[in-house]
This record gives C-alpha cells, structure tokens and sequence, in this order.
C-alpha cells in the first residue's frame, strides 16, 4: 500500500515511512506518524506471512518506492531488511535512516534454540549497521540486543565478524511505544500455562473470581486455552476477540485486576491499556516489566502470583480503592511527540 500525506505543510514528501508488517503496534505507530509529522510518503505491506515480511519486502520496496528528490528521512521497523534496500536503492543510501525497533530477534523466544532462523537477528543486526539511528521501545529490549550480538554471531562457524556491539551501540537511543489514551492483543510466549493454572488453583480453593481473556484467536490455539475454557466456564465473563474498541475498554473499566504472565515482552501496550482503565497489574519481575511498574506490582514466582489473586479474590477492596502509581501519560502520544518530531527532523545525530 502507498499513501502519499500532506501533513501540515503542503510540500514535497521529505519523510518516507516503510512498514513492512502493517499491523499491531506497527501499524499504530505508522498511522501516528503520518497523521502527526509533516509531508509523510507511506509505503506498507499487510501483517500476514511475517517470515516472507522479513526476508523479501526490501525487494517488494525496492521496486515500489517511486525515485523522489524531496526525500530526506527514511523510517521503518526492524521487520524491514535496511540494508538490501539501500543497496538495492542507492538513491535511499543518502537519507537519514531511522530503524525501530518493536522486539529484537536475537532473543525472541523459540521452543528450542535450534529453531531460531540465524537469518532474521543477522538481517536486524546488518541493518543497524546501516541505519544513523536505531531506536528501540524499552532498554531491555536495547540492553538484550546489543548484549546478545557477540554470543549470537558465535554461530557462524569461522570469519567472525567482531566488535558489532560497538558500532552499533552510539547510534542507540529508547525512544518508548506512543500509546494513545485513552482509546484504550502468537502464543507460547505469553505462558497461558502458568496464568490458567493458577486460576484453577483458585478454583479449586472455591474462591470467587470472574474472569475476562481477551485478544485475538488464532489458527493454532494450545489446547491450554480450549480446556481451561471448559473448567473455568462458569467464571467466565469474556473470551477471545471483542468486535470493537469500545467494548474492550469497557471490559477492562470493569475489571480489578490485569495480570501477565509474558516470558516475551518488550514493550506491554496491553498492560499499560489496562492500568491506564483503573487496574491493579501483576507482572513477572523480569523483561521490561521491572522497567515500568514499581516493585510493588511484580511477581518473582507462580506461587506469589497464587498468593496475590487469592488476595483479592477474598479481599477485591483491596485493588478497587487502589491508586496505581504508575504514570501512564509518560508513555502518551502527547509526551513523546517532541522527540519522534526530532527523531524525523533532517538534523543527523
């Protein structure tokens, strides 16, 4: 898809933004941009087929983004391989070139290690080696990129490049998701195991509790969600994909509490949805989370996360007159424009 966007002046496109994954927060974070920053040219693929998105859209781009004088910055995700499209552009090489990223590779769970495609980390570290400036949502998702380079690039087998973590590093900024409130979502990295199991044992201990999962349904789901849908049926309040905006975030006006049990998180849109809607949130300590929510909101073992909701379960006044102390508009469109407004200037770092 392309879509040419004036802005707020009414010249010649300067900005281009390629997103070769349009869909999720990428898709948000695209629309933002181009509704906010001045004369935008947007070129886009849909979100299916991520795997193809990662190997060949530099080549779809290359063919698709029509030669333009005005250009001056380029922006995209990490989806995008950078470098085969600079170089299969040179007339994109002289841009200032923006690289964000959502989740880095390098670390992205897989079942096994051996599953991991080499492929997609090294396309991610290849382009910030091209980019001026590499951005990433959260610094644990900066600090585990750049501290898993030199482990990940042992896999080639002999002519190891060295020092990549070093080149890379001066061009590194955090630059957080532009969550829009309140207009308050894969699935073994999210560990529904341990977040259902702990809802049985509560179950089982006859507490009460009304419960709400929410989000998209796919094609493969664990057999963890069809079962415990069947033994939790009558705590149910909703499940699965709402049809609008609206309604989810009335779902979550209404509950208490959010939890996550994420073993993959870079950012948290959802989280910070939720406690932005009045929730009490309880978060692994570990990932980003410990970046963003104080101490008292995280949980070190399934056993304290057991132990809290049996809490509340017994005692909901406890999270209702709650004030979470978390500040949600720090992570505001409204907070961050100034800097993704430099971010896209033409001035170079």
């Amino acid at each position: 898809m392309f879509e040419a966007v004036g802005g707020k002046d009414s010249g010649s496109p300067r900005v281009l933004l390629v997103e070769a994954f349009y869909g999720g927060s990428h898709k948000q974070l695209i629309d933002l941009l181009k509704k906010n920053i001045p004369s935008c040219s947007v070129f886009t693929l849909p979100s299916k087929k991520w795997h193809w998105r990662a190997r060949t859209a530099a080549l779809y781009f290359s063919q698709t983004i029509p030669t333009c004088p005005s250009y001056r910055v380029l922006f995209s995700s990490s989806v995008l391989n950078l470098c085969e499209l600079v170089a299969l552009r040179p007339d994109l090489a002289h841009l200032k070139k923006v690289l964000y990223f959502h989740e880095n590779q390098l670390v992205y769970p897989v079942r096994k290690d051996q599953d991991r495609d080499f492929q997609y980390g090294y396309n991610q570290v290849l382009s910030c080696l091209v980019s001026d400036v590499v951005v990433f949502n959260s610094h644990f998702n900066m600090d585990s990129f750049l501290s898993s380079i030199r482990s990940f690039m042992k896999k080639i087998p002999d002519h190891r490049p060295r020092d990549l973590d070093q080149l890379i590093r001066p061009k590194c900024v955090v630059l957080s998701f532009p969550v829009q409130f309140p207009d308050v979502s894969r699935e073994h990295d999210k560990n529904p195991e341990l977040f259902f199991n702990t809802l049985l044992k509560l179950k089982e201990r006859q507490l009460n509790f009304q419960l709400s999962v929410l989000g998209e349904t796919f094609t493969n789901v664990p057999e963890i969600f069809v079962s415990s849908r069947h033994q939790l049926d009558s705590h149910i309040l909703n499940w699965g994909f709402l049809p609008s905006k609206d309604q989810y975030l009335q779902v979550l006006c209404d509950a208490d509490v959010v939890v996550s049990t994420s073993k993959h998180e870079f950012f948290g849109v959802a989280m910070l949805e939720a406690v932005h809607c009045g929730c009490f949130p309880l978060c692994p300590k570990a990932l980003v989370y410990p970046e963003i929510f104080p101490a008292h909101y995280l949980y070190s073992t399934p056993e304290q996360l057991c132990k809290q909701l049996q809490e509340f379960c017994k005692r909901p006044d406890i999270a209702r007159r709650h004030v979470v102390t978390v500040d949600t508009s720090l992570y505001s469109w409204a907070s961050l424009e100034p800097r993704f407004q430099t971010l896209l200037s033409t001035e170079r770092p």
